[in-house]
């Protein structure tokens, strides 16, 4: 027999009663039941009950047990008792009389216990990651994140892309963040950088003239922690392909991402066809480039119901420039409880308060009372044939019947409903907005937990105003193609500021449920096309030489037209394992710090180490 184990514990079944077998794992549970010992053993596997009576050689040994004990335990698998059988696990059925116990393994105090879900501080289970990841809702998530990744690769493979591996230690790269540098023992006083992405080197990829890459690779980014985003380091399915148009990265794209989560949706539904959204219909419905599809409400632009209304609040404002009123509806939201708790809650997001109008039928008492919540995906109403729908509230008395009535009408509300209204310039009340969307759809039961959804967010903008630099400045990726005709673009005027804000790039996203999955683009592979991009934006031709002076020289030498995506590995599991913050997929996550607290890093170094990589450490001056 193997010296640790003839079967794990979790493969023993009806078809091993009889047998003498050896398993080895933790206790995960010890249990004593009037003289009879209990221990759930547990490994990578699963978790099978083991027995031993007084009578047993192995009784003593078992008595000084305690959780997380690693034991090596020999035995003879029997059926369990009548009427105790555990329908919950795959061995509930079994179990296995103790004959002999070997303690390969004893445990001290527990910081935390592994067995149950409880809560425990961030730093507990950080500093403990072992022990944290011996419990079993995180455990499985990191399984299923291999498997995840397994199918990924396998889609991809299957599409025809090649698996690559490019460089940890390369150039410093201005890509949105700060970089990790990396100081050279061999050149003193010069440092590599660990790769944000690796961007440049799969375009190098292309213009090397391999045709379709993809690799799991590892990203670094001196950035602060959030939910959906690690400090430090993360992971994204990097994609690159050459003589594309954005529709094929799309058609390739696409069926990998859907069959990943259709694999792994555990009976939730997953969008079969990515709708395609533009960026500005994005943010004008939904006040965001991320929006939760699974949120039916839509905003909409009801400016002209309140120019030169009686709601002279919103009436003086939009006498500016640039200035609109959006609408919020609010399904089943009618009712004045509801509505004030919205307002405290905009008053509690820094905003003077939320304006709204709730309908009811006419002639009725104010309410009071919260709504019954209807069903998710329910927007049904039953009309008596004489009730008529009575709007109310502060705005709805400015405005009229007849205004807010129009306003009910043009949202196509009912009875029982309720809106709620923004005002200003959408470039800067847009992000309370799109929160504001996302808390009435909460509060009001209108998203759907049992889907995901996805979809694409196209044309973005190629550049936007900067009001700090009273100049146009890149958007979002410097290296995109514009969407219109190179000769078109080339000849642009630079000073024509209305033309070229109205430019859209070959730039696009996946989102899911709210999440920004990834961020792709058909690359800038004209040299000639990237100088004048940089130079509307204001980037001298020699800013561009130092600092993609490589990237140029190839692109002048031959470049394939080429686009790719980068969707993120750790945000796809986290969405896959119903998680709502990254730690709980990643293997060892640093803290919001930026701090692995179980290796103690960051760390000092030695005298001896700082004098062969030529530093001295300047440590700023403590107040």
């Amino acid at each position: 027999m193997h010296r640790y184990r003839s079967h794990t514990c979790g493969a023993l079944r009806d078809s091993d009663i009889g047998q003498t077998v050896r398993v080895s794992g933790w206790c995960h549970r010890i249990r004593d039941h009037g003289g009879l010992l209990f221990i759930d053993l547990r490994d990578h596997y699963g978790m099978v009950q083991c027995v031993v009576d007084p009578d047993s050689p192995a009784f003593k040994v078992v008595e000084t047990l305690r959780a997380e004990y690693v034991v090596r335990i020999d035995g003879a698998v029997r059926r369990r008792p009548e009427g105790t059988d555990n329908a919950d696990l795959p061995t509930g059925k079994v179990e296995i009389f103790i004959s002999e116990v070997e303690i390969l393994g004893a445990a001290g105090d527990l910081p935390l216990p592994v067995f149950g879900d409880q809560e425990y501080p961030e730093e507990t289970r950080l500093k403990y990651r072992f022990l944290d990841l011996r419990r079993e809702r995180l455990h499985n998530n990191i399984v299923k994140r291999g498997q995840i990744i397994d199918s990924l690769r396998s889609r991809m493979k299957a599409q025809g892309f090649f698996e690559f591996q490019t460089p940890i230690l390369t150039a410093s790269s201005p890509e949105g963040a700060r970089d990790y540098l990396v100081p050279s023992r061999v050149h003193p006083g010069k440092f590599y950088a660990l790769p944000q992405a690796p961007q440049q080197f799969k375009q190098l990829i292309m213009i090397s003239g391999f045709d379709r890459y993809f690799q799991i690779a590892p990203c670094f980014r001196d950035e602060d922690a959030r939910a959906d985003r690690s400090p430090g380091e993360f992971y994204q399915l990097d994609i690159e392909m050459s003589f594309v148009t954005q529709e094929d990265v799309f058609n390739a794209v696409e069926p990998v991402l859907h069959g990943v989560f259709e694999e792994f949706a555990n009976g939730k539904s997953v969008t079969q066809t990515f709708p395609r959204i533009r960026y500005a219909d994005s943010m004008r419905k939904y006040g965001t480039d991320k929006p939760d599809l699974r949120n039916p409400i839509e905003m909409q632009d009801v400016s002209e119901h309140f120019r030169g209304s009686g709601f002279k609040i919103f009436a003086r404002i939009l006498e500016g420039a640039d200035t609109a009123v959006w609408a919020i509806p609010a399904l089943k939201g009618g009712n004045r409880a509801f509505c004030d708790r919205m307002n405290s809650w905009a008053q509690g997001e820094g905003q003077p308060g939320l304006a709204y109008i709730f309908y009811r039928a006419s002639g009725a008492t104010g309410e009071t009372t919260e709504p019954v919540l209807p069903s998710v995906g329910s927007n049904s109403v039953e009309f008596g044939a004489h009730e008529i729908a009575e709007g109310s509230g502060p705005v709805a008395k400015n405005l009229g019947a007849e205004i807010t009535e129009k306003i009910r009408l043009a949202l196509n509300l009912e009875i029982g409903d309720a809106v709620f209204f923004v005002a200003g310039k959408p470039k800067d009340f847009v992000k309370f907005a799109g929160p504001a969307r996302t808390k009435v759809g909460q509060e009001l039961n209108l998203i759907d937990p049992g889907k995901f959804e996805l979809c694409w967010i196209v044309d973005f903008p190629m550049y936007e105003w900067s009001d700090e630099e009273k100049k146009i400045d890149f958007s979002h990726n410097p290296f995109s193609m514009p969407n219109m005709g190179v000769d078109e673009f080339l000849a642009l005027d630079p000073k024509d500021n209305d033309k070229l804000l109205a430019i859209n790039a070959f730039q696009y996203d996946i989102v899911c449920n709210g999440v920004e999955l990834s961020s792709g683009a058909i690359r800038n592979h004209r040299p000639d096309v990237m100088k004048k991009a940089f130079a509307i934006a204001g980037y001298d031709e020699s800013v561009l030489e130092a600092k993609f002076g490589g990237m140029l020289r190839a692109l002048s030498l031959g470049a394939p037209p080429h686009g790719g995506i980068a969707p993120g590995v750790d945000r796809i599991v986290m969405l896959l394992c119903g998680e709502e913050n990254l730690r709980e997929v990643v293997l060892f996550p640093m803290n919001q710090r930026a701090e692995d607290l179980l290796m103690g890093a960051p760390s000092e170094a030695t005298p001896k180490q700082l004098k062969e990589l030529n530093l001295r450490v300047n440590l700023p001056v403590k107040p």
